[in-house]
C-alpha cells in the first residue's frame, strides 16, 4: 500500500514538475526578449562616469524602472555637477514652446541649465567644470520633435570643448518607418535641423552617428561619442513608452499619430491641444459638417491658452479611425478641401514642419495623396542607402 501511495504521488508530481519547467523556460525566454533601454545597463557605463564631474542632459523620461537616472547615479556616488534641460524642462512640466528657466531643482538641489529658449546650446562657461556629458532622453522618431535638435547642439558644444558625450540609447516607437519629405536646408530650424525625412527610422544614438558621419556639426566638427545600446531591440519591434515623452503625447496612439497630425500645426486646424486627447483629434469651429466635437480649454502644464480656447470645434476623432501608420497626409488634404477660406488654411510654420514649401504647393494645386507621396520617393531611397551606414539595430 505504501509503494502504491508513493507511485500515485510521483505520478501526480511529474506533470506538475513538467508544467513548472515550461513556465520557467517561458519566463527565461520572455526575459531574454524584453527590450532593455541602455540606461538599465548600469554596469556598461558606470566605469565611464566614476571619478568624473558629470553633466546630465535628461528629462522626466530618463528613468530606470521607476527611478530617475539622476537618483540612480547619485546612489552609485557619481558626481553630478549639473543638469541640462530640453524643451518641457527637467521634470517635463512646461508647455510646448514655453520658456524653460534655469535654476535649482527643488528635489535634488542640482543646478539646472535650460537648453530651450535663447540658450539652446551649452556655453563654454556652462561646461567648464564638466568632464563628460550624458544624454538620456526618450525620442519619438519625428524630425520636428526638438529633443534631437537639443542633442545636435550638445554634440556641437562637446566637440568644441573636447568633452565626450555618453549616449544612453532608447528605442524609437516609430522606428519601423522611414517616411515623409526630406528637409531642404533652406527650411532648417529648431524643429528640423537635418536633411532627413519626418520619420527618420533612427534611435538617438544612430542619429548621433549620422550627424558625425555626415559632418553636419558646425565647421564639420566631430563629437567623441560613447554609445550604450539597447538590448533585445530591432527597428521592427513595437515599443510602448512607460512615461509620456511630453505633456501633449500622453499615450501610444498620440505618439503614432504625431508625425502626421503635427503638420496641422502649420494650418488653422486644432490638433486637440487643451483637451484630454491631444494629437488624437483634429477640428475647427467652422467645419460644422464633421460630426465629432471638442472644446479646448486652458490646461496649464500641457496647453495654456490653446487655439480656439472655449470654442466648440468640429472634426475627427482618430480613436475611431483605422489610421494608416507612418505618415498620412490624407486628412491634411481633406480638411483643406473642406475649409471655406483656403487662403487662410496654411501658415508659414508648415514649411518648417514639412521641411519644404512643396507640400503646401502640391495640396493647393490639387495633387492627390498618392501623387505627393510619389514625389518623396527619390529622396527617401537616397536617404535609406545613407541610413544603412549608421544603423546599430536590425531594420525592416
Amino acid at each position: 500500500m505504501i509503494q502504491t501511495a508513493n507511485y500515485n504521488f510521483i505520478s501526480k508530481l511529474i506533470p506538475l514538475c513538467g508544467l513548472f519547467f515550461v513556465i520557467l523556460i517561458n519566463a527565461c525566454v520572455a526575459q531574454k526578449n524584453t527590450i532593455l533601454p541602455a540606461a538599465s545597463q548600469t554596469e556598461e557605463y558606470l566605469p565611464y562616469l566614476t571619478g568624473k564631474s558629470v553633466g546630465m542632459v535628461v528629462n522626466q523620461t530618463s528613468t530606470i524602472g521607476g527611478t530617475h537616472l539622476v537618483d540612480t547615479l547619485r546612489s552609485h556616488k557619481i558626481n553630478i555637477a549639473k543638469v541640462f534641460a530640453p524643451e518641457h524642462g527637467f521634470r517635463g512640466e512646461a508647455d510646448a514652446g514655453a520658456t524653460v528657466d534655469s535654476g535649482i531643482d527643488k528635489k535634488t538641489g542640482l543646478s539646472i541649465v535650460s537648453l530651450y529658449g535663447k540658450n539652446k546650446k551649452p556655453t563654454r562657461q556652462q561646461l567648464e567644470d564638466i568632464d563628460i556629458l550624458v544624454f538620456d532622453i526618450q525620442d519619438v522618431g519625428a524630425r520636428f520633435y526638438t529633443y534631437i535638435s537639443t542633442m545636435h547642439y550638445v554634440m556641437e558644444a562637446c566637440a568644441e570643448n573636447n568633452i565626450p558625450l555618453l549616449i544612453l540609447d532608447r528605442p524609437n516607437p516609430n522606428g519601423m518607418y522611414v517616411d515623409g519629405p526630406i528637409l531642404e536646408m533652406e527650411h532648417q530650424s529648431f524643429v528640423g535641423m537635418h536633411p532627413i525625412p519626418i520619420l527618420h527610422g533612427l534611435t538617438v544614438a544612430e542619429l548621433a552617428q549620422m550627424i558625425n558621419g555626415q559632418k553636419w556639426l558646425k565647421n564639420e566638427l566631430q563629437c567623441e561619442l560613447k554609445i550604450i545600446k539597447n538590448k533585445n531591440y530591432s527597428h521592427s519591434d513595437p515599443y510602448s513608452l512607460p512615461i509620456k515623452p511630453s505633456p501633449n503625447l500622453p499615450n501610444d496612439l498620440s505618439i503614432a499619430l504625431y508625425p502626421s497630425l503635427c503638420l496641422f500645426e502649420g494650418s488653422v486646424i486644432s490638433v486637440g491641444r487643451g483637451t484630454k486627447k491631444p494629437f488624437q483629434q483634429i477640428g475647427h469651429p467652422e467645419l460644422v459638417e464633421f460630426g465629432h466635437t471638442f472644446t479646448p480649454v486652458s490646461m496649464p502644464g500641457s496647453s495654456a491658452n490653446p487655439p480656439f480656447e472655449d470654442e466648440k470645434c468640429f472634426g475627427i476623432n482618430f480613436e475611431t479611425k483605422d489610421f494608416k501608420e507612418g505618415i498620412s497626409i490624407k486628412y491634411l488634404i481633406d480638411f483643406y478641401k473642406a475649409f471655406p477660406d483656403k487662403d487662410e488654411y496654411f501658415n508659414s510654420f508648415l514649411s518648417k514642419l514639412a521641411g519644404t514649401e512643396s507640400l503646401r504647393q502640391q495640396i493647393e494645386a490639387g495633387f492627390s495623396e498618392e501623387e505627393i507621396r510619389m514625389s518623396w520617393q527619390p529622396g527617401l531611397e537616397e536617404y535609406k542607402k545613407m541610413r544603412e551606414k549608421y544603423l546599430i539595430y536590425e531594420a525592416p
